[in-house]
């Protein structure tokens, strides 16, 4: 198997992600991967694809991978049925973080309890 092929996840994801000047080559057995993601939290989803598939100090694989906007860690759309915990669950891994999104967003918020699909949320760096 490639480096390639065994590291196709991380480039599929990517390409899910819209990573900005994605460039790919391989020499020498080491897979080459640079490319700009838009958020801190895609670039760590990136990163947590391929510690899944080489482990947490991977030798086949370099990346450099940039952030386009790093003065917030996320945008999140609101899906039906979310709530600021949830959300604050899913991005920082503790649903009682749900305050500092609401307090990122009062420009569009004005009660925490009250969110609406299709809102566009700011997930702030911690």
């Amino acid at each position: 198997m490639s480096v390639k092929a065994k590291y196709q996840p991380v480039l599929d994801l990517g390409e899910k992600l819209s990573i900005k000047d994605g460039d790919v080559s391989e020499e020498g057995g080491v897979l080459k991967i640079k490319g700009t993601a838009g958020t801190q939290y895609e670039k760590n989803l990136i990163w947590d694809k391929i510690k899944e598939i080489g482990g947490e100090s991977p030798s086949d694989i370099k990346a450099n991978i940039g952030v386009e906007d790093d003065s917030v860690y996320h945008r999140h759309t609101v899906k039906s049925g979310e709530s600021l915990s949830k959300i604050a669950k899913h991005y920082y891994g503790d649903a009682m973080k749900y305050n500092k999104i609401f307090e990122a967003n009062t420009n569009i918020l004005k009660n925490p309890d009250l969110i609406h699909p299709d809102q566009v949320l700011v997930i702030p760096n911690l």
